[in-house]
This record gives structure tokens, sequence and C-alpha cells, in this order.
């Protein structure tokens, strides 16, 4: 037992100062240096109050106790006699590593759509998704501003990635760590793109801030964590989102003709 305290209290340890530095960051950057100079990155030109972003902060760190004794439970106790997390990193070749990461990033995001379409069900709503919700104008520290049952859902999503994946411990982390990344890229209220990343293939496939923004500010549609793929197989994308995204681009880098924009994409 007191070996599962003390890993708990390590990995909580860890993710809360991981959280802190890698929200914490562009929160400084955009919401507290350089607002002004940024301000063209707004996608929301309203502010959220010190208020909500104490708020956040609070909710993420119980969501952040939550997933750390999730991770605990499924490496630290007979649990793990259940999953295919192996010790030694020869165990499969190196480059596996990078291969379980993407493929766990794929299943979390298939995961993470229908749980969170289910999360918008009325009677599921108010009872815990509305606290992530109260958050219309996100910032980075609403990442992990979850109701504890929805922490305990959101963490779950470890369970099968280890279950169907053999996962070296290194592997989970640079998991948790890219998804936290892509998370507070999501809420960061600010879109960041390069301007040629509307004609790529890329913009067809991932989520962006304003994909995510969106969510937010209109409740439905956009369910997707980190690619666009279920939301437009199942039809539940904003149908304003690639307008609002051009709408960002226009205040980014100046008016694109349709023209342009055409001749932008029939040459990507």
């Amino acid at each position: 037992m007191e070996k599962i305290i003390e890993a708990t209290i390590n990995i909580f340890s860890f993710s809360a100062i991981r959280y802190f530095i890698l929200a914490g960051i562009p929160f400084a950057l955009f919401y507290l240096l350089m607002p002004a100079k940024l301000g063209k990155f707004k996608i929301q030109q309203k502010i959220a109050t010190k208020k909500d972003f104490v708020r956040e902060v609070w909710h993420s760190m119980q969501s952040t106790l939550i997933f750390s004794i999730i991770a605990v439970g499924l490496a630290f106790t007979p649990l793990r006699q259940y999953t295919r997390i192996y010790a030694h990193i020869n165990d499969f070749p190196i480059w596996y590593i990078g291969v379980a990461l993407v493929l766990s990033l794929i299943i979390h995001d298939t995961y993470f759509y229908w749980m969170h379409r289910l999360l918008h069900h009325k009677k599921l709503f108010k009872l815990t998704h509305l606290v992530h919700h109260k958050s219309t104008n996100p910032s980075p520290w609403t990442s992990y501003s979850f109701h504890i049952l929805e922490a305990i859902t959101e963490g779950l999503v470890l369970v099968p990635i280890v279950i169907l994946l053999p996962m070296h411990p290194l592997t989970i982390l640079l998991f948790t760590i890219t998804g936290f990344i892509i998370n507070v890229y999501g809420h960061l209220g600010y879109e960041i793109m390069p301007k040629g990343f509307r004609h790529t293939w890329a913009f067809e496939i991932l989520n962006t801030s304003v994909h995510h923004n969106l969510h937010h500010s209109k409740f439905k549609g956009n369910y997707g964590l980190y690619f666009r793929i279920w939301d437009r197989v199942m039809g539940t994308e904003h149908p304003d989102y690639v307008k609002e995204y051009d709408r960002l681009q226009d205040q980014r880098f100046g008016h694109i003709s349709s023209e342009e924009k055409d001749h932008k994409s029939q040459a990507a």
C-alpha cells in the first residue's frame, strides 16, 4: 500500500507540474505578456475572467488526481497482469514506440468522440459535462477542467489502450504529454496554425483551435479531439467551421479572395 501511495503522489506531482508548465507558458504568452500584439490570433474577442481561470485550475487539479489514480491502478496493482504494459524497452523494436504512440492517439480520438457525444446527452450534460462547458471562452487552463465523473470517464481511456497495445511506460508518458499539448492548443483561444495549413491535406484531417473553440461557444458539433474524421463521417461537424476558420485567416493575414483560395486549393 505504501508503494501505491508513493507512486500516486509522484505521478500526481509530475502531472501537476506538467500541467502548470505546458498550460502556463502559452497562457503567460497569449494572455499576460502579448495579448495586444497577438490580438489578430484571438478567436473570440471577449476575455475570460480571473474567476474562470481559478475555477479551471481547481477542477484540473481534481482531474489530474483522478488520472494519476487510474495510472497507478493499471501500473502498480495486480491489474497490471491484464494489460500489455512491458517493462524492458528492448522487448519491442525502438521504432515501435512511435507506432504505439500514433495508434494510442487514434484509439483515444475514437474513444473521446463517442464518450463526448454521450456526455452531451441531456440527461448527462448537466450532471457532468456542464463543468467543462462553463468555459464558453476557453483558455489553456480549461484543458483538464472536468467534473470528477467526467475525469474518471476521460481517464479510463488508458484501459483499452494498455489492453489492446503493448505499451512501455515511456510510450504512456509520451502519450499523456502529446495528448495534453494538443489539448492545450485546442483550448488556447487563439489560432496559431500557419497560413498555408488551410490548403493542405492535414487541414482535412486534423482539428484546430478554431474547431474546438466553436464547440465551446456553440455547445454542439465538433466532438472530436485530435481529428476531424469522426465528425465528418457522422455529420456532426459544425457547418460554420470552415467559414469560421477562413474568417480567422482573413483576420490574421488580410483578406484572401475566393479566387485566390480556389487557386491555392487546386495547387495543393
